[in-house]
């Protein structure tokens, strides 16, 4: 099956696993290949099953194979067309105000998803007891901390976190991981998302405060741009710190 592909390595991302890309086969669609061990291999497998639901609802890769061993996992998936919004950016900035357009469409579809209908939980209540044991088992890179967290440690940002506690949540289904390299453009529309191993019911702003921080690379102006599109009036800041400390532990 996997005959005559060209492979290339893929590094984008902080998955802790592998990612091949399968390219240049005749007449063969482009797929790509996940593989891990241990920790790895648990989250390679929530992706799984998480694309097998949400194929329901928003556009995902296709699972073309999966294998499961003790320690190990493997994922095939049809690769997506377009390209990321963070390519789309890096290259041609005055796309910029269509570009989030099109996220926050994607985003508010998305979250227009019945919760009820979710059978996965990813809430901060849940996230933070994953964030704990990343801490404890040492399994947190602070050297990819953000700029204004630069220099300290993950109980520096656990302490700082947890005094913004507690949080009255507004659930909807998130992804988890919303951020430009994991969303495909195409014809200036979100035709997919990628890594979706995180999508669980949990606060709106899982999502929204981590394509608000990597907007931020491209200009203020087109955060500001996201929440109006998003129909959000005034952000709720508090919020918005809470995520981004949190997803500095993952």
């Amino acid at each position: 099956m996997l005959t005559d592909y060209e492979w290339a390595r893929n590094t984008v991302g902080q998955s802790g696993g592998a990612v091949y890309r399968l390219h240049s086969k005749a007449d063969a669609a482009g797929l790509y290949l996940k593989y891990g061990e241990d920790a790895v291999a648990d989250e390679i497998t929530d992706e799984m099953v998480r694309l097998g639901w949400l194929k329901g609802y928003i556009p995902v890769p296709a699972i073309k194979h999966f294998v499961r061993t003790h320690d190990q996992a493997w994922l095939l998936m049809t690769a997506m067309p377009g390209r990321t919004a963070y390519q789309i950016l890096e290259s041609n900035p005055d796309a910029g105000l269509a570009v989030v357009d099109a996220l926050a469409a994607f985003l508010r579809r998305l979250h227009t998803i019945p919760i009820s209908e979710c059978p996965f939980n990813s809430d901060h209540t849940f996230r933070l007891h994953r964030a704990r044991i990343r801490i404890d088992e040492g399994w947190v890179d602070a050297d990819d901390f953000d700029e204004e967290r630069e220099g300290w440690t993950a109980e520096q940002v656990w302490e700082a976190m947890s005094a913004l506690l507690p949080l009255a949540p507004d659930p909807v289904v998130t992804h988890g991981d919303f951020s430009l390299d994991n969303l495909l453009i195409h014809e200036g529309e979100v035709v997919g998302c990628i890594d979706v191993g995180r999508v669980g019911v949990a606060d709106r702003y899982q999502d929204l405060a981590i394509l608000w921080n990597c907007l931020g690379e491209f200009g203020r102006s087109l955060q500001e741009r996201l929440f109006h599109q998003y129909g959000i009036a005034e952000p709720d800041q508090h919020k918005l710190q809470f995520h981004l400390l949190l997803d500095e532990l993952f």
